[in-house]
């Protein structure tokens, strides 16, 4: 028989997108616990700075898939960890008390198939457990790149994805690593990564600074992360011939985004990667153990990616931010619990 969640209705909260610019904090109600299903209580979820602000701002095209996907009210986010409260029957992969992974929005509580959620070793603290979604996504890039041992590749964009990137391009055997952005700090933490960081200005010696760091080549697979637009044409100019390029960024201006000469003289290859391109070999309870077994063991370096923490009430805050300065930025959470502090 499916039970009555510990949580009264009218305590669950969630994050809504009322209209374009705007973010409120909603109740919403929490239904019994049905069969195979697992009730969770939220202790945080993980801003996608890139797809919740081009939602958030709708600074998007229309006409292209944002325009039909982003519709208000709009619940954001996709990356949560809590605490699993109630069990439905048959729901035996999991017990109360143990804490899961959800593809989940920013909400207090989520009710989910027992198989959509993913159990966290022990030694990893939810802050970086919250992750896995990301990696997932930049997982997808990295496999699109198709990275042979030994391949030198270059990730444009430390923000969340690009760090993602760096550390499962690090993880596939690649060569050298190099990675490129506008802000520092984000660079450190791709070099603290085992990347070789190149700070994105001055762009026009780029070339130079790229080709000395592999002995005056380009690098085979360039995979930007970035998610704007006119960032494509430098991607195919510092490809190497006969190289890929992986558009892993998704922007909201795809109009934006311009074939060069580059593509055809040299013979480059444009490969795109999104999170719905799932395989046998590589969707959410996959990457998922992936990630966290590479978390667990030190091969995916966490140290310093969560920069900013909000309570949910303060969500305009973290969203103004977001928008606003997002390079300052990396891991933006969302504490659900009471005693979660905001800095």
């Amino acid at each position: 028989m499916a039970t009555t969640p510990p949580s009264a209705p009218s305590t669950a909260r969630r994050l809504v997108f009322p209209a374009a610019n705007s973010v409120e904090i909603e109740s919403f109600p929490v239904g019994a616990t049905g069969p195979d299903e697992v009730l969770i209580e939220t202790q945080t979820s993980l801003m996608s700075t890139g797809t919740e602000t081009i939602a958030f701002a709708r600074k998007f095209e229309a006409g292209t898939h944002w325009d039909k996907w982003v519709r208000y009210p709009f619940y954001p986010g996709y990356a949560s960890v809590g605490i699993v409260r109630d069990v439905g029957p048959g729901a035996t992969r999991f017990a109360v008390g143990q804490r899961v992974a959800c593809r989940g929005g920013h909400r207090s509580h989520h009710l989910l198939p027992a198989a959509q959620c993913y159990a966290i070793p022990d030694s990893i603290a939810s802050a970086d457990a919250v992750w896995f979604a990301l990696a997932k996504i930049a997982g997808h890039g990295v496999r699109a790149a198709g990275i042979t041992l030994g391949e030198n590749v270059l990730v444009i964009g430390a923000g969340p994805i690009g760090q993602m990137a760096v550390r499962w391009a690090r993880a596939a055997g690649a060569g050298k690593v190099l990675c490129l952005d506008l802000a520092e700090t984000r660079l450190q933490l791709a070099a603290d990564a085992g990347a070789i960081p190149i700070a994105g200005a001055p762009a026009s010696d780029l070339l130079e600074r790229v080709t000395r760091e592999l002995g005056g080549e380009r690098p085979p697979i360039v995979i930007d992360s970035t998610g704007n637009a006119a960032v494509l044409r430098t991607a195919f100019s510092l490809t190497a011939n006969h190289g890929v390029v992986v558009l892993l960024g998704d922007t909201g201006t795809p109009g934006g985004q311009t074939l060069t000469g580059d593509v055809i003289s040299r013979g480059l290859r444009l490969v795109g990667a999104h999170d719905v391109h799932n395989t046998p070999a590589w969707n959410n309870p996959v990457s998922a153990d992936r990630f966290f077994s590479f978390v667990a063991d030190g091969r995916f370096p966490t140290r310093g990616l969560n920069t900013h923490h909000f309570k949910p009430e303060a969500c305009q805050e973290a969203y103004a931010l977001a928008v606003g300065d997002r390079l300052r930025t990396m891991g933006i959470l969302f504490d659900w619990t009471d005693d979660a502090s905001t800095p």
